[in-house]
């Protein structure tokens, strides 16, 4: 019997196969979305194959009944746990009316659920961190006791709303949780020509909070980083800033060509660290699933994206008229 590293942690066989199960539900409906995109049915992917045990760790780290958060594009594990469903996302990724993102009006990935407190995500990169800085701001004023997390890639560490939202949540020592995908790849352009400093967490320190780099393939470690500092954050102790570093497997999106800027070898050499396979091995060693209850979960989530598929392939796209709603007061 392997050390159960989750029960140090607090966590229950339970909880660690629902995470489990999210990883994976993240993952197959992201490699569903692949192939409706080449087959011609959806305009656009933009995925977040390397990086679900990140997403995942760290929304089971949060409660999941209180605290807001404020995705980025990438960020299909944290809206899934935060109570999306593929069948909403796939309605979502087809433009359907019933999209609860917008109605069908924005491009895929833009996310957005009022009653998930999923922040709606503009356009423009890093945006949302000075969007989840103002929902820290409006906890510390109501005195609630809720933190906010916002999650970016390493590329956007580098515009100007992640300084001015860290700084502000710094000084006020807001109840923020900032969390950097470190996925190696800004688009085409490599770790080494967009950050200087080795960590992406060394900037924290000029914020004045916490920071720390841990290991993005590893579920258990990111839920004890964003634990922890969830718990400094409702003691008064302000933010923090985590760096969880993993590799992206797929291009920058769909419309993307990754063979122009790395070879296929390192993308074959980082997913020999995929979380999916590791996380897996884990609860196998540990007695918390077997090879039966892993093949129950994967006929159970292919039922549920193929329910998803159809349903959203099927459903009505929104009236054309319907564009014009929410311009001007109705």
């Amino acid at each position: 019997m392997a050390n159960n590293r989750h029960e140090s942690l607090g966590l229950t066989d339970e909880q660690v196969l629902d995470m489990y199960k999210h990883m994976l539900l993240a993952r197959k409906l992201d490699e569903r979305m692949w192939l409706l995109n080449r087959a011609g049915k959806i305009p656009f992917v933009i995925s977040c194959q390397g990086q679900e045990a990140s997403q995942i760790g760290a929304s089971f780290a949060l409660d999941r009944t209180k605290d807001y958060t404020a995705p980025y594009y990438r960020d299909l594990g944290v809206v899934l746990a935060f109570g999306m469903t593929a069948k909403e996302l796939m309605l979502s990724a087809f433009a359907k009316a019933e999209d609860p993102n917008s109605g069908g009006r924005q491009m895929p990935s833009h996310f957005g659920q009022k009653k998930n407190r999923i922040l709606t995500q503009s356009s423009p990169v890093t945006t949302q961190v000075p969007h989840a800085v103002g929902i820290g701001l409006a906890a510390k004023m109501d005195k609630k006791d809720f933190v906010s997390f916002v999650t970016l890639g390493e590329g956007s560490s580098n515009q100007g709303d992640f300084h001015e939202g860290l700084n502000f949540a710094g000084v006020h020592k807001l109840p923020v949780i900032t969390m950097v995908e470190n996925n190696k790849y800004a688009i085409s352009v490599p770790l080494d020509k967009q950050i200087a400093s080795e960590h992406v967490s060394d900037r924290a320190s000029s914020y004045g909070m916490p920071g720390i780099t841990v290991d993005g393939n590893d579920p258990l470690a990111v839920y004890e980083a964003v634990k922890k500092a969830r718990e400094r954050a409702l003691d008064g102790e302000g933010p923090s800033l985590i760096e969880a570093v993993a590799y992206r497997f797929t291009a920058h999106s769909s419309d993307d060509d990754d063979r122009q800027y790395r070879e296929a070898a390192e993308v074959d050499e980082a997913k020999k660290n995929d979380a999916i396979l590791t996380f897996a091995a884990y609860l196998k060693e540990t007695g918390v699933m077997t090879d039966e209850a892993e093949n129950d979960l994967i006929a159970e989530i292919d039922a549920i994206i193929n329910e998803a598929t159809d349903y959203a392939e099927n459903a009505p796209y929104p009236e054309p008229e319907s564009a014009l709603g929410y311009v001007y007061e109705e």
